[in-house]
């Protein structure tokens, strides 16, 4: 039997009414971990492994000047051989998460403001979509450069419901595994910049899952949870968990004010790394084809800069 997917929900219409997760969620969760593209590889006749990656100075700083020969790339401890370098801006496809649950009521407009000033620095190359989700999942924007279209996205929110986070994230990595490269010439940086106020509370995927196809992807998550009061900050120990690893994992970010007038600086920091990255790519010396997790590792020669990407990919399988 054929197994439903899980498909996110696009109103034809203003008027259109919202199409709700179903069981079928529990289908497609089962076989969000058997995606058939695994880590970060570019299929053009050999297996390519793709890093963004973001140096860093001992004040936080962002370092753009690097060469090429200043990197250092091991997979597993072994040196690999990079075959792309670039530190020109890529062209980037992000899928910005706004939640929409009813706790974010008295910070809608905020968040919006924040977001909508994030989206309006888009390059002409780049694209975004708009999602947001409270219990239910919908793609307000599918992916475009247009500045407007997206204004008018982020505006449409509404608070309202509870948080389903986990399932937000999966239709997004799901929407940006639509416009992974198919050769070095086409090399996009892909991201999500997630905004939530709290802990998933009616995803039907499971967090395990949702990290196990992040880890298979090319997306780099940067998770901004917004905290209020000493209350929230107790009460927020699951969802702190949650974003700092996904972050982690692929060579994001996250970040936990506890106000959501800092929110317009959080975006621009994220920007403004975005606009910072190095592109890298190598072919893996590693000859094995047995699906395993390979560990990467980033150094840089000069001294006192440090260098972020994502901790490693799974390796190709098959013959």
């Amino acid at each position: 039997m054929t197994q439903p997917s899980l498909a996110p929900i696009r109103p034809r219409a203003p008027a259109a009414q919202l199409v709700r997760f179903t069981c079928a969620v529990l289908f497609a969760a089962a076989a969000a971990t058997a995606l058939a593209a695994q880590g970060q590889r570019i299929r053009s006749g050999i297996e390519l492994v793709s890093l963004n990656v973001t140096a860093i100075d001992g004040q936080g700083k962002f370092v753009t000047d690097l060469a090429e020969e200043e990197f250092e790339v091991y997979e597993d401890g072994a040196k690999q051989k990079l075959t792309f370098f670039s530190k020109t801006q890529q062209p980037i496809s992000l899928a910005l998460l706004l939640d929409t649950s009813a706790s974010m009521d008295e910070r809608m407009g905020i968040a919006q403001e924040a977001a909508i000033g994030f989206a309006k620095q888009l390059h002409k190359e780049d694209q975004a979509e708009v999602i947001d989700f409270d219990s239910q999942v919908r793609v307000l924007s599918p992916f475009t450069n247009d500045a407007a279209a997206l204004e008018k996205a982020i505006r449409s929110t509404n608070p309202n419901g509870s948080t389903s986070l986990y399932n937000a994230l999966y239709i997004a990595l799901k929407e940006l595994k639509k416009v992974r490269a198919s050769s070095t010439s086409e090399i996009r940086r892909q991201a999500i910049v997630l905004l939530s106020d709290g802990d998933d509370t009616s995803s039907l995927i499971e967090f395990d899952q949702v990290l196990d196809l992040a880890k298979r992807s090319e997306v780099v998550i940067y998770a901004i949870g917004l905290r209020q009061g000493e209350i929230a900050r107790r009460e927020f120990k699951e969802a702190e968990f949650v974003l700092k690893q996904l972050a982690t994992e692929t060579g994001g970010r996250a970040y936990f004010p506890t106000d959501a007038r800092d929110l317009a600086k959080i975006y621009q920091g994220i920007w403004d790394e975005l606009s910072s990255q190095y592109s890298l790519a190598y072919s893996s010396a590693n000859p094995k084809r047995d699906g395993a997790w390979r560990r990467i590792q980033v150094r840089l020669l000069r001294p006192s800069i440090t260098g972020r990407t994502k901790q490693g990919y799974y390796g190709p399988t098959g013959s």
